[in-house]
């Protein structure tokens, strides 16, 4: 085997701080990780929670599973016309290492959203524990507090019965593997920031729920 692969980078800081930047836009910057089941209403509330914080004039970005999914985190297929090396070896899949590699980028991504003082907000199943835990760590590490796990507890039945994408119904019928509250496992929260029942209430009251732990938090500022 030939020598293995120099790594030599230096983080370089800037002469901006994060702190002037949350200065500039009035509030903290954080990491809103909406975490559950396929249908459970993640997305759904985040929308609504990032249209609330921006008629505050609160700096906002949302990053949805399935948008980066398009483009960042783009599976195999989706990256094809780079050639199937280079698809095999960038594009992520549903395989646990693929999910577990797509949380690390995303979470790499939000940290530095924060970073610049955005509010941002991540709706993606995130089904294991251990990568959500990671993106608290690194997103913490240079914003002590930052990370607010919001975990939408939605009954399987009830996803099911939604079913958005028909994503279920191909899971029971054996058309798509390792999925999430099927075939694969999903390891709920032991002590997110939030809980809430996305089975008995509706969006806007779950959004403003976020808005208001936020608000205590102290991320918001005076806006």
């Amino acid at each position: 085997m030939g020598e293995p692969e120099r790594t030599e980078i230096t983080w370089h800081d800037h002469q901006v701080t994060r702190q002037q930047r949350e200065a500039l836009n009035g509030h903290r910057g954080c990491v809103v990780w909406f975490t559950g089941l396929s249908g459970c209403g993640k997305s759904t509330v985040a929308n609504v929670v990032d249209q609330l914080l921006h008629e505050r004039g609160v700096h906002t970005y949302l990053l949805d599973g399935d948008n980066v999914r398009h483009a960042l985190n783009a599976s195999p297929a989706m990256l094809g016309d780079f050639g199937p090396e280079f698809a095999q070896r960038f594009g992520l899949g549903f395989s646990p290492a693929d999910r577990q590699e797509n949380i690390r980028r995303v979470g790499a991504v939000a940290e530095l959203f924060a970073a610049a003082g955005i509010v941002t907000l991540a709706a993606f199943v995130s089904p294991y524990r251990a990568d959500r835990d990671l993106v608290r760590r690194q997103v913490e590490s240079s914003g002590p507090g930052a990370f607010v796990e919001v975990f939408v507890d939605t009954p399987l039945e009830v996803c099911e019965q939604r079913d958005p994408k028909g994503l279920y119904a191909k899971a029971r019928r054996g058309e798509l593997t390792q999925f999430t509250g099927i075939d694969a496992p999903y390891e709920a929260p032991e002590q997110p920031e939030l809980h809430l029942r996305g089975g008995e209430r509706p969006p806007e009251q779950l959004a403003r729920e976020v808005i208001e732990f936020l608000a205590g938090a102290g991320h918001l500022g005076a806006k």
